[in-house]
Parts: structure tokens; C-alpha cells; sequence
């Protein structure tokens, strides 16, 4: 996976559409980290095809991977949305959060969707995290670049 990058606050270099669409994949804002909506989408591939528990472990791991380029994990995730393509993946997709949240537990919202950018994608998940200090740790970080 691309491993992201700080750049004013902002997490980038996870995904093709960043750079296309003009947006970031994380930003910070104060003590809260904001990061947009990720797929099995890793490597320049979708990961998982057909499988909606395996996208769901994927996405939340781009999302996850994103955090920790501000030092934040699973333990800090406050909010999370799940939006999924079929009904029927509701279950799988809930088994995988639970798998990565259970000792977390933030608030969760899971929406049926028409479709997502690709048809092969299954899952697009996004997350919000807090950490107390966390916007003083970002400007000290911010006063030693050069």
C-alpha cells in the first residue's frame, strides 16, 4: 500500500482520484483527523473481488493507514460510515467492523447505495478519530519542517 503523507495537516498518496478530483485522503482539523471515503482499492488494484468482508477488512485498513501517519489507531476512531452496494452484504460488512472496532466501539452508520465508482467495489467506508493534544503535537511537528 502507499503510504501517505503529512503535508499541511492533510494525508495524501493512497489513491489515483486524490490528484484527478483534488482532495486529500485525511485532514486534520484540530484534535479530529477526517478521512474521506476509502475502497479495497490498494496497490492500483481492487483487492477482494466479491468478497464483502475482505473489502471492508481492506478499505478500513486504507482509512486506518491514513490515521497512523498522525500516530492515531483503531483505539481513536470516534465515528465510522459504511456505504454498501447489496442489502445482503450488511452482515459481512458489520462482522468485519466489528473485528476492527469491538474494543472502540464509535458510532457507525452502514447506508445501501446504488453503486460506487467501480462495480467491482463493494464497500466504501469512511472514518472520523480524536485524540486530546493531537492539533498541538501537528503544529510542533509543522514548526521543525523546514
Amino acid at each position: 500500500m502507499t503510504e501517505g503523507r503529512i503535508v499541511r495537516g492533510r494525508v495524501t498518496g493512497f489513491s489515483p482520484w486524490e490528484e484527478e478530483f483534488g482532495y486529500s485522503r485525511a485532514v486534520a482539523a484540530g484534535d479530529h483527523v477526517h478521512v474521506a471515503g476509502t475502497t479495497a482499492w490498494v496497490n492500483g488494484r481492487i483487492e477482494h473481488e466479491g468478497d464483502p468482508y475482505r473489502q471492508t477488512l481492506a478499505a478500513f485498513g486504507v482509512g486506518l493507514s491514513a490515521l497512523a501517519a498522525y500516530g492515531l489507531t483503531a483505539d481513536d476512531v470516534i465515528r465510522t460510515r459504511m456505504y454498501i452496494t447489496h442489502a445482503r452484504d450488511a452482515e459481512e460488512v458489520g462482522r468485519a467492523h466489528r473485528r476492527l472496532f469491538d474494543a472502540a466501539r464509535p458510532v457507525a452508520t452502514m447506508v445501501v447505495v446504488d453503486g460506487l465508482i467501480d462495480s467491482r467495489m463493494m464497500v466504501e467506508v469512511e472514518i472520523d478519530a480524536y485524540r486530546t493534544g493531537l492539533a498541538m503535537t501537528l503544529e510542533a511537528l509543522e514548526g521543525k519542517q523546514p
